[in-house]
């Protein structure tokens, strides 16, 4: 694709349409209430939430994709100044409120952007996003995969984000005379404070901005600023440290989870094992989310729990994909060529290391790239945001790969075409729950 056509999560300017994935702040760097560079394509919800990251942001430059359809965007080719069409479809990327990944086709091929991602193989999101990736890469290969690298490595593996928040449960039940505060991002997770507070038969405090967040999303009797409802509190993650708690504990008994797929910090905590008299983390080194759904429910309750401060608990629920997930989701797509879009975290390793094998393009063996510096509670990675250049792919290399595509989805063919048997000729609409 030439230069100065579309950038995703890029807001420098140069180019004539811009696509937002989602609107964590990593991915809205550059991009403020004055923008005025080019129309900004994004998802009804992202839409509707603008607002409140922009309050004073020019709304008649937001295009809305539904997800799941094709648009057609007429542009101008900066090479000969005459019109090119793109295509481009948002799909679900169950990060985020909001949050959806790109599909483009053009004269260029067809590139896909994940921007943050979860493709969990045993939700029924992942199961819609599967089928409406399925139709729309039929038969066509995908040129270039822009994938999100943030866990590319064989040392993290998550459970569901279902039995994450089981988990994380189980702990507040387990200290019923403690206040508990729970560490979280201004966007994501409503889906386990929605968990908690459905299980418990409880409210839960957020602050005011939170507050404002979940009216819009459409939560108006669960949350509350309120510290006198309720002893559960979701903080915002920067607040979320050893001293807070520490202090907390000095008023009444105070206990933090911090659910994230990120080591918070480097050291376990070394002392008494028992959490509050919990079974919850005397076997938690021991148990290992497998993937096997009915051999994995009857350790729900102990994989994936740690405590790391007498007052700290980390539970490994994320919004982004595992190691294996990326495997999963890379043998879906069959891409051609892949590039990460984080390029630089606690642990980064280029892909194409794990998974060049998987691609249509011979690519030498990558070496791993240096481990960076974990710092307590960060999350935040460099990111190769995406104004997209030529690619640099053969047109034998594309028309090969686009055999090899066929041919695989032919040995597939049956088993889709079974599950959409089972669908029932179902129409896939927009998916728009939060996480």
């Amino acid at each position: 694709m030439e230069k100065g056509l579309i950038a995703v999560d890029r807001w420098t300017g140069g180019s004539q349409a811009y696509f937002l994935t989602h609107l964590h702040s990593d991915h809205t760097q550059g991009l403020s209430s004055s923008w005025s560079k080019g129309p900004i394509f994004c998802s009804r919800l992202t839409a509707k939430l603008f607002p409140l990251k922009f309050p004073c942001f020019k709304f008649s430059l937001l295009r809305i994709l539904e997800i799941g359809s094709w648009h057609s965007i007429t542009l101008i080719s900066p090479a000969t100044g005459s019109g090119t069409s793109v295509d481009v479809m948002a799909v679900d990327a169950h990060h985020c409120p909001g949050a959806v990944m790109f599909l483009f086709r053009g004269e260029f091929g067809c590139l896909l952007y994940t921007g943050d991602f979860r493709w969990e193989t045993t939700s029924e999101r992942e199961k819609i996003g599967r089928t409406m990736l399925l139709n729309a890469v039929n038969e066509v290969a995908v040129d270039i995969l822009y994938l999100d690298n943030t866990y590319c490595n064989p040392t993290y593996a998550f459970p569901p984000r279902e039995v994450a928040a089981q988990q994380i449960v189980n702990i507040i039940a387990s200290h019923p005379d403690h206040d508990i505060i729970i560490g979280i991002d201004s966007l994501g997770k409503e889906d386990l404070l929605l968990h908690i507070s459905s299980v418990l038969e409880i409210k839960i405090w957020v602050w005011p901005e939170r507050l404002q967040t979940m009216h819009l999303l459409g939560f108006h009797d669960i949350f509350t600023t309120k510290t006198s409802l309720t002893r559960v509190r979701a903080v915002p993650r920067y607040s979320f440290n050893i001293e807070t708690l520490e202090g907390l504990n000095t008023i009444r008994p105070t206990i933090g989870i911090m659910p994230s797929g990120l080591p918070w910090v480097t050291k376990p905590y070394e002392g008494n094992d028992n959490l509050g008299g919990s079974f919850l983390t005397s076997r938690y080194n021991k148990c290992r989310w497998t993937g096997n759904e009915e051999s994995d429910k009857s350790n729900a309750t102990v994989g994936f729990v740690k405590r790391f401060h007498k007052y700290i608990y980390t539970v490994a629920y994320s919004d982004h994909s595992c190691f294996s997930e990326i495997e999963e989701f890379i043998k879906l797509v069959q891409p051609i060529n892949m590039k990460g879009i984080v390029s630089s975290s606690s642990c980064y390793v280029d892909p194409f290391y794990y998974f060049g094998r998987l691609c249509g393009v011979n690519q030498p063996v990558k070496r791993l790239h240096r481990k960076y510096e974990i710092k307590e509670g960060d999350e935040n990675r460099h990111r190769t945001k995406a104004t997209f250049g030529r690619v640099s792919i053969t047109k034998s290399e594309r028309k090969r790969a686009r055999s090899m595509k066929v041919k695989f989805l032919g040995v597939q063919a049956s088993r889709v075409k079974a599950y959409r048997r089972v669908q029932c000729g179902a129409k896939i609409v927009e998916n728009d729950c939060p996480d």
